[in-house]
């Protein structure tokens, strides 16, 4: 049986500590990595992007970084209960003609037992930046 430390019920602590897990692992920009966090029948809303499962999961994430390089990110616990967590993220990458954005968004996440996320919902929104702005 596959688990994802640490498992719901959350507490602050355990919500963060997951909140940190799952932007080290997308920071890492490893498609198969980051699926691994995700229940094999997944399903997320990325913008108006709709994902289901593992296998889409990598293949939406290997074209996203094939558009966006030099991608930091940071994530901000901003809610939990029993076995969902909300979070605020931004995160800064840099587009092929070299122009640089912010991108801002809210997710709201939702857990198995076993700590797999089964559901992500992404709203998302891009701002373009001077490469002097950046923060990340």
């Amino acid at each position: 049986m596959e688990q994802k430390l640490p498992l719901p019920p959350f507490t602050r602590e355990t919500a963060i500590q997951k909140v940190q897990l799952a932007e080290d692992a997308w920071n890492s920009q490893d498609p198969v990595r980051i699926s691994l966090a995700y229940t094999i029948d997944t399903e997320w809303r990325n913008r108006s992007e709709f994902v289901n499962g593992r296998e889409q999961v990598v293949e939406f994430l290997t074209r996203k970084w094939q558009k966006e390089f030099n991608y930091k990110l940071k994530k901000e616990l901003w809610a939990f209960t029993d076995n969902r967590i909300a979070v605020r993220f931004e995160y800064e990458y840099q587009n092929a003609d070299g122009e640089w954005f912010r991108a801002y968004g809210n997710e709201n996440w939702e857990f198995d037992e076993n700590g797999l996320m089964q559901k992500r919902y992404a709203s998302i929104n891009d701002v373009p930046i001077k490469e002097a702005d950046r923060r990340l």
